[in-house]
C-alpha cells in the first residue's frame, strides 16, 4: 500500500547517531525463560532470531511479527551456543551436559538432527558460520581449534591453542581469527590455514581470558572482550587499538559479549554486573548506557540492517528508538510506531 510503502522508506532513512542510540529501549520482551540464556543469533537475511537457554530450550522467534514460533527441548543434551545456518531454520549447537561435547546440525522444522560433529573433548566456548561457505569454526576449553564442514561429521582441520580459545570469520569468510588469553589473536587465510597465521596482533596490556572476537560488516575493525571486562576495538589489518573501554569483569562462568552496530559505528556491549553500554568508536566516547537487576553478563547482538539489538539474560529483550524522546515532532511518532509494529508489540 502507499502508506506502508511511505512508512518503509521513512524507516530506511534514519541514521545512527548518539541521539539515537541514546533513545534505545526495551520495544518488546519474553520472561518465559526457566534459566539464563547463553547465546542468541540473527539469521542474516531472514527475519529471524534464535536462542539457547539454560532451560535446555531452543527458541525460534518471528521478529517481524513478534512472535515465538518453536520451541525444541534438548534435555539429552542440553544447549550452550546456537547459530543459524545459511538455511533460516537450521542451526548448529553446541552441547551442556559435561559429557558429550559434541555439536549438531539441527533442523528446527521437523525437530531432526541432521548431523552430529565429534571432536572436542571440553566444553565449546566459541562457534561461528562462515556467511559464504558451508563451513564453520569452533573453540573449546581443550584448547583446540576445529574446522568443519557442515556435510562431513569429522572435522577438517585442528589448530592448538593456548587458554580459553574465542574464533570469528570475516564476513567475507575470506579470514578467521583466533584470540587467546594474554592478549594475543592470531589471523589466518581461511584458504590456507595449515600454513599458519600470517598475521599476529597482541594486545599486551591485556593478559586475561579471551570472551569474543567479531569482525565488523566491512572486515576493517575487530572487536575483541575479555574476562577482565575490556572491551578494544582494532583495525583488522594492522592491528593498532583504535578504542578500549572497561566494563565490570565477568565472575562465575558468564562471558562478556559486544557487538558492532551494522555501520559499524558504535559498539554495545554486556557487562559483568548485568548492566548494558554503548560506545561511539570514531569518538571513542560512551553514549548510552542501562542498568539492569541481573548479576550475570547479557549476551547481546545487533539485528543485521536495522535499528535493533537484543539482550538475552534471564528474559529475552529487544532493544529499539524511542524517537519520542527526540522531539521531532508527529512524523517521529509515526515512525516510532511503525518500528513497534515490525517487532508486533505495543512499547513496554
Amino acid at each position: 500500500m502507499p502508506g506502508g510503502q511511505v512508512e518503509r522508506d521513512e524507516r530506511i532513512s534514519i541514521e545512527l547517531t548518539d541521539e539515537v542510540m541514546q533513545s534505545m529501549e526495551v520495544g518488546m520482551i519474553f520472561r518465559d525463560y526457566n534459566g539464563k540464556i547463553s547465546s542468541l543469533d540473527f539469521h542474516r537475511t531472514a527475519s529471524y532470531l534464535v536462542t539457547a537457554s539454560d532451560d535446555e530450550s531452543i527458541r525460534l522467534y518471528d521478529i517481524a511479527n513478534g512472535t515465538l514460533l518453536k520451541t525444541i527441548n534438548s534435555k539429552k543434551y542440553g544447549v550452550d551456543l546456537v547459530c543459524f545456518t545459511p538455511h533460516p531454520t537450521t542451526v548448529i549447537y553446541s552441547s551442556k551436559n559435561g559429557w558429550d561435547e559434541s555439536l549438531r546440525l539441527l533442523s528446527l522444522h521437523d525437530n531432526k538432527y541432521l548431523r552430529y560433529f565429534k571432536g572436542h573433548h571440553d566444553r565449546v566456548v566459541s562457534l561461528c558460520l562462515c556467511s559464504r561457505k558451508e563451513c564453520f569454526i569452533s573453540g573449546s576449553l581443550d584448547r583446540t581449534v576445529l574446522l568443519w564442514d557442515q556435510r562431513a561429521e569429522k572435522c577438517q582441520g585442528l589448530l592448538r591453542v593456548q587458554g580459553r580459545p574465542a574464533v570469528a570469520y570475516d564476513d567475507q569468510g575470506l579470514v578467521f581469527a583466533i584470540a587467546n588469553e594474554g592478549g594475543s589473536i592470531r589471523m589466518f587465510d581461511a584458504r590456507k590455514y595449515e600454513k599458519g597465521p600470517f598475521e599476529i596482533f597482541t594486545i599486551g596490556s591485556d593478559k586475561s581470558d579471551a570472551h569474543t572476537i567479531k569482525f565488523s560488516g566491512d572486515g576493517r575493525l575487530m572487536l575483541f572482550t575479555t574476562a577482565d571486562g575490556n572491551i578494544h576495538v582494532l583495525d583488522s589489518f594492522r592491528g593498532k587499538i583504535i578504542s578500549s573501554y572497561s566494563v565490570k569483569p565477568v565472575t562465575g562462568s558468564g562471558t562478556l559479549e559486544a557487538s558492532f552496530s551494522p555501520d559499524g559505528m558504535y559498539v554495545v556491549s554486556g557487562s559483568g554486573d548485568g548492566s548494558v553500554y554503548a560506545w561511539n568508536i570514531r569518538t571513542g566516547k560512551d553514549v548510552a548506557s542501562w542498568a539492569s537487576t541481573e548479576n550475570d553478563p547479557p549476551v547481546i547482538k545487533w539485528a543485521p540492517g536495522g535499528l535493533m539489538f537484543a539482550t538475552g539474560s534471564s528474559e529475552l529483550s529487544f532493544w529499539i528508538p524511542d524517537l519520542l524522546k527526540l522531539g521531532k515532532g508527529q512524523k517521529r511518532h509515526i515512525l516510532i510506531n511503525s518500528i513497534a509494529a515490525s517487532l508486533g508489540s505495543e512499547k513496554v
